[in-house]
């Protein structure tokens, strides 16, 4: 965790924002994958698995939906630098009979990692899922917006433990 602003790359000695100078890191490749969980009532997973709502097949929609959110990253999250994202993937899964699992994978072979694109993607995924479902289960909570995984760069692996 960080001490005091000097230690956040995105912040100069004068603690002004900044977009980090990544121009001398070398080029690796780099993969992240993020997580994310949406609850909601019973019935409304089993229209979702039917494919009976009346706006489309959300799992679909909501896939497409989290790759193009990948893809804006940068446009949406202010420091972040625009990548020539070279995979994205977005996994939907039920993992019970309440809950839509969304697991997303970003990679790229740059000079900074991809762990703000595939927590993008993942919870563009999930509000998909909500704006697609809300007139029927408002009640609908998403959580658990979490990166799993990340390779490449200088900091090495990372992987959450269970």
């Amino acid at each position: 965790m960080a001490e005091d602003k000097h230690d956040l790359s995105h912040f100069d000695e004068q603690g002004a924002s900044r977009m980090v100078d990544v121009g001398g890191k070398p080029l690796t490749r780099r993969v992240a994958r993020a997580s994310a969980l949406i609850g909601m009532a019973e019935p409304t997973l089993q229209r979702i698995r039917e494919r009976s709502l009346q706006k489309g097949d959300v799992v679909e929609v909501a896939r497409l939906a989290g790759i193009m959110g990948a893809k804006r990253t940068s446009e949406l999250i202010p420091l972040c630098h625009p990548l020539p994202l070279e995979t994205v993937t977005v996994d939907i899964s039920f993992p019970d009979s309440t809950s839509v699992r969304i697991v997303a994978t970003v990679a790229v072979t740059g000079r900074t990692g991809v762990e703000m694109e595939a927590l993008t993607a993942a919870s563009v995924a999930a509000l998909t899922i909500y704006d697609m479902c809300k007139s029927i289960d408002r009640g609908m909570v998403i959580q658990q917006l979490q990166l799993e995984e990340k390779e490449g760069g200088r900091s090495g692996h990372y992987r959450r433990s269970d």
